[in-house]
């Protein structure tokens, strides 16, 4: 389980790394890649909220599921 949750924190970073990139080229081609840039900021704002929501409600699932199993 630790090895798939390393492989994909790496793919997350590798993915908002592109999105950071994406968001400065489009920033620099000016207002015609405007749509594009908003796109890109949006999705580099909401994709790390969203991981940690997954993420905090899967633990939140799993912990309960657990004592669920305990009893």
């Amino acid at each position: 389980m630790k090895k798939a949750q390393r492989i994909l924190a790496i793919i997350g970073v590798i993915l908002l790394v592109c999105l950071y990139l994406a968001v400065l080229v489009f920033a620099l081609l000016g207002k015609d890649f405007f749509p594009m840039f908003m796109a890109a900021l949006f999705a580099t704002i909401t994709l790390p909220v969203l991981l940690w929501v997954y993420s905090y409600l899967y633990r939140k699932v799993r912990k309960k599921s657990d004592d669920d199993l305990a009893d």
